[in-house]
């Protein structure tokens, strides 16, 4: 018994159908577990108390850019990778000098004029203020500020008025305000598990381009 089919149509059209399919499929699949992945890893920075600008520091693009490719293939990477480093393999930090690390209180600030960190030799020339080192024993040392108040932003400013164009020391609400907190080293705990997150993605792929394989095929239908 002799069996013969026949195909209806162009088998280049039906090819080309095909493979335009699989493009679809694999590029949104990769689509998926890329925005997935950036989600969970900004999930797992705000989860650890770490903050949104941190976690908002995670980006994810798929290439090729605008085109659905059987190669496609996605990327996660955060503007911030120092950072996300220390927390993912935990660090100890020490002063590079082999003195302290000189903590900035909220009475400094974060930044200083030019967007950098703020450093103690920063603050003196942002504010003009000398500061005074103040030992403590079985506690930090500090860094402070005398003759000094906290502002409406609860920024260390000096204690001066001005009266007809010169400048003069107020005698009320002066104080001595801790600008840095000195301390020999920091440790950070590992608090994220970003490759364990990358594998639960990647490990979803083929699942994700299937689901994306089944819908195209329904939609074409």
């Amino acid at each position: 018994m002799r069996l013969s089919a026949a195909l209806s149509g162009s088998l280049k059209q039906l090819m080309e159908a095909e493979l335009k399919g699989a493009e679809r499929a694999i590029t949104l699949g990769v689509r998926e577990a890329t925005d997935g992945l950036k989600g969970e890893l900004r999930t797992q920075i705000t989860g650890a108390g770490l903050g949104e600008k941190l976690a908002r520091t995670w980006r994810g693009e798929v290439y090729p850019k605008g085109q659905p490719s059987i190669g496609a293939a996605g990327l996660v990477w955060s503007k911030a990778p120092g950072i996300v480093r220390i927390y993912e393999e935990g660090a100890t930090i020490r002063s590079t000098r082999g003195l302290f690390l000189a903590i900035p209180t909220p009475a400094a600030g974060k930044y200083s004029d030019g967007g950098a960190r703020i450093t103690p030799g920063g603050w003196e020339r942002r504010t003009g203020m000398r500061l005074r080192f103040v030992y403590r024993r079985g506690a930090p040392s500090l860094l402070v500020a005398d003759n000094s108040r906290l502002n409406s932003r609860g920024r260390a400013v000096a204690n001066q008025g001005r009266r007809q164009g010169s400048a003069f020391t107020r005698l009320s609400g002066r104080s001595t305000v801790p600008i840095f907190v000195l301390v020999p080293s920091v440790t950070f705990k590992k608090r994220l598990d970003v490759a364990g997150a990358a594998r639960r993605w990647h490990g979803r792929l083929p699942e994700l381009v299937l689901r994306q394989w089944r819908l195209t095929e329904g939609s074409t239908r």
